[in-house]
């Protein structure tokens, strides 16, 4: 289908803006796993801009960038392009009517299906991004980071917060998709004051930018746990999820809240607008919010 066709070349292009907004903002999330990984030293988002600043400083803000940009472009790839192909998947196998009264769920399931696999692509660049921002005395770039690992860990030290990443990054990637269109919906049901076909492309992409920040801030909240987990298992040697867990505990799981919503509410809300920004710039598919199709109307009208 068209929506399938589409999906390569704007999952593409938005897969390499998503590793420039990743990498934009890696002085926040540089702050935000040194918090996670050592509260006593990096004690708020404040202090932890100082003292990092101070022991390194301002370059010391721009660790990890690559692996960054190069991971997080690469699971853009999957997360955009794979979403759109399940969703295509799920609701011709669910039909019309089916799709229409279980969109939620068929929108949980087709961006989990997606994150799965995008992950993959993404772990590789994770461990070496929170090696380099949070082990002291560690390699500082990528071209000696990632040699480093295959050579003291095999591949295993690649992929062994592969797991936890699941954790983080599916339920993210599941309140992504689901609470952002539920939240263009509702705003076009509730808030904008005329219909979408009557609005601009500017109002459209605005009501996106906000449903897509929106969407992100409880992207933060619920995948947080595991993001804690993340950083403080790839920044240590020989640690398990359970163990790592443990010696968090409860309250260490959701130290760099704060941090982490900021950044992920505004890298959420650039996604989106740049994924529906590059379907408008070329003429793409933009389905509009779902409406009820005509057959289920006259079903629940003979009722």
């Amino acid at each position: 289908s068209s929506v399938v066709c589409s999906a390569p070349l704007s999952s593409g292009i938005n897969a390499e803006y998503g590793g420039i907004t990743h990498t934009a903002v890696v002085p926040l999330d540089l702050v935000k796993c040194r918090i996670q990984v050592d509260p006593d030293k990096y004690k708020s988002l404040s202090n932890g801009f100082k003292v990092s600043i101070k022991e390194g400083g301002m370059k010391a803000l721009t660790l990890g960038w690559a692996p960054t940009f190069v991971g997080y472009s690469m699971q853009g790839i999957g997360k955009f392009g794979f979403y759109e192909a399940f969703k295509n998947l799920y609701g011709g196998i669910l039909g019309e009517e089916n799709t229409y009264l279980y969109r939620t769920s068929m929108y949980l399931a087709a961006s989990a299906s997606a994150e799965f696999f995008a992950d993959i692509f993404l772990c590789p660049m994770e461990s070496v991004k929170v090696r380099i921002q949070t082990t002291p005395g560690w390699s500082t770039t990528l071209r000696e980071g990632a040699p480093r690992i295959l050579r003291e860990e095999g591949i295993n030290g690649f992929y062994k917060g592969l797991s936890p990443l699941w954790a983080r990054q599916i339920p993210y990637t599941m309140m992504k998709f689901a609470c952002f269109e539920r939240t263009v919906e509702l705003l076009y049901k509730y808030v904008v004051p005329k219909p979408r076909s009557d609005c601009s492309k500017g109002e459209q992409l605005m009501v996106t930018f906000v449903a897509g920040y929106i969407a992100g801030v409880f992207c933060a909240i619920v995948s947080h746990p595991a993001d804690s987990i993340v950083s403080k298992l790839n920044a240590s040697e020989g640690g398990t999820v359970v163990s790592v867990a443990k010696e968090l505990g409860m309250a260490g799981m959701w130290k760099g809240l704060g941090p982490r919503i900021i950044m992920i509410g505004t890298l959420t809300a650039l996604q989106w607008f740049i994924y529906d920004s590059v379907k408008v710039a070329f003429r793409l598919p933009r389905p509009p919010p779902p409406e009820m199709p005509e057959s289920l109307k006259r079903k629940l009208a003979a009722q």
